[in-house]
């Protein structure tokens, strides 16, 4: 499980270190696609497989589901971690997500997100804000269903 969130700065080549406690977890060989909020989704080869499965059901579905497996299935690209540990980042995705030169790297439960480092502290800081209206409405939302 991933959890955490590390500051890194982009190279020269698109390459961004992986935080060493992600690497063993995510092996040599990662998927980058484009992420909701736009942001980077980071996923173990393994992992991937799973989730492009489930997209790949849904291409023949309504719009919207059609709309989400494209987004996350043309925009994928395979990257390998190299000895050091770096990923290189095509310029498609980090263009989608307006990184720069520096960037967070969050860990969520069974991914990494990769976010533009003003973004990320602003969308935080609106969770922030909201998280006990978000956590009331969801509590609503479980007890609906039960």
């Amino acid at each position: 499980m991933f959890l955490g969130e590390y500051l890194h700065t982009f190279d020269s080549k698109n390459r961004i270190s992986v935080p060493s406690k992600f690497r063993k977890d995510l092996g040599r060989v990662v998927v980058v696609t484009r992420g909701l909020d736009h942001c980077l989704y980071v996923y173990s080869r393994k992992a991937w497989e799973k989730e492009a499965r489930a997209y790949a059901d849904e291409v023949n579905g309504n719009a919207a589901r059609r709309g989400l497996a494209r987004l996350f299935l043309a925009g994928s690209a395979e990257a390998e971690v190299d000895r050091s540990g770096r990923v290189l980042i095509p310029e498609h995705l980090k263009s989608f997500a307006s990184i720069g030169e520096k960037a967070v790297i969050a860990g969520v439960a069974d991914r990494v997100e990769i976010w533009e480092e003003s973004a990320w502290k602003e969308y935080m800081s609106a969770i922030e804000r909201n998280a006990d209206t978000f956590a009331e409405t969801l509590g609503k939302s479980a007890s609906d269903r039960n």
